[in-house]
């Protein structure tokens, strides 16, 4: 049995599966893994410090990851750019990775999915390299995250091919509203009931993608599963935190842009919450490029294996992953009890 949704139709995938954008870590060996077994991988937006310190920038990192991606294999595959207002590489990225794909006809034929966040959803759209990508016969849609309601209306008005609705259960950066997945794609749902819409947040089970297929998603997007995989470039030490950790092991804190999840450990405890984006902007205001450097290396730290000092992206999904596992047998575990689950719900029928 296959499950066949608009979202797999649309890409080109067997699995209404997708990964989460982990920027700014390396996914390019998951990318390849994921895609290869019939989800969609995504290249995350790449910019570690250390990077930066050995002259290498995001522009040369997506378009050398890219060229990874497509000689390890032939299947569709997206890509993650972060328009925030701190995000000083998003400009050239909108502009010249679109001309890049242009010019190598496996990109053009493979990178079928563009997802902007944590920013607006017009920077990429109003590119004209990526307009021109688009008329070229480019298969490629453009996503954007939603984390609140009034984000996924700004997106719509952006004339986005589809949405991500990503709930407060999720690692990584939220919205001040804090509404759980379960309830925000009900309210997505229901307002904008044509447009495709890829769950995130709390993601990581078979039932779980179930209930999202159910609910009218078209699928699920997974950032803390894939990072307990074996292929997922994360340090082991950083990976072997989730099998033993509990839901309730991550907390709020302040991140870039505002509340963002992480691990229960001295750095997200030590690390304060506000209260709203003015707040948020104030504090901003009083930030030193020196300190944009040193948080950037919190997260850095993690990802190399610090998770006492280091900042760990983390959701509650945690909680339902007992073991690190090959992203194939993930892929192929989530289908198989997502397709015992909707059968069983077909049976309440009569």
């Amino acid at each position: 049995m296959v499950l066949e949704t608009n979202i797999t139709k649309m890409l080109g995938i067997k699995h209404p599966i997708i990964a989460a954008p982990m920027g700014p870590f390396y996914t390019t060996e998951l990318t390849v893994a994921l895609s290869e077994v019939g989800g969609l991988g995504v290249l995350s937006h790449t910019a570690l410090i250390s990077d930066y310190e050995a002259g290498k920038e995001p522009v040369g990192i997506m378009k050398k990851n890219m060229e990874y991606v497509v000689e390890h294999t032939d299947k569709p595959f997206g890509f993650n750019i972060r328009t925030s207002r701190r995000e000083l590489a998003a400009s050239s990225l909108v502009k010249e990775i679109p001309r890049f794909i242009m010019k190598n006809p496996k990109l053009r034929e493979q990178c079928v999915y563009a997802i902007t966040s944590a920013g607006s959803s017009k920077t990429l759209p109003q590119s004209k390299p990526f307009q021109r990508l688009k008329e070229s016969g480019s298969q490629i849609k453009h996503f954007h995250v939603a984390p609140a309601l009034w984000l996924a209306d700004k997106c719509i008005a952006s004339n986005v091919d589809g949405l991500v609705v990503s709930g407060g259960e999720g690692g990584g950066h939220q919205s001040y509203e804090k509404v759980s997945t379960l309830v925000l794609l009900q309210q997505v749902l229901q307002k904008h009931p044509d447009i495709p819409v890829v769950a995130c947040g709390g993601f990581a089970t078979g039932n779980g993608l179930a209930a999202a297929l159910a609910i009218g998603a078209g699928a699920v997007a997974m950032g803390s599963r894939f990072i307990a995989s074996n292929e997922s470039e994360f340090d082991g030490t950083y990976k072997n935190v989730v099998p033993s950790a509990k839901a309730q092991d991550t907390i709020l804190a302040t991140g870039a842009l505002g509340p963002i999840r992480l691990w229960r450990n001295e750095y997200s405890l030590h690390h304060g919450l506000v209260s709203d984006k003015e707040a948020k902007m104030a504090e901003e205001a009083e930030m030193s490029m020196e300190d944009i450097i040193e948080e950037g290396r919190k997260y850095e730290a993690a990802y190399l294996g610090d998770i006492n000092t280091g900042a760990v992206l983390l959701g509650q999904s945690i909680g339902v992953i007992n073991s690190l596992k090959s992203v194939k047998k993930i892929v192929e575990e989530i289908i198989e009890d997502a397709e015992k689950r909707l059968k069983n719900a077909y049976g309440y029928l009569k």
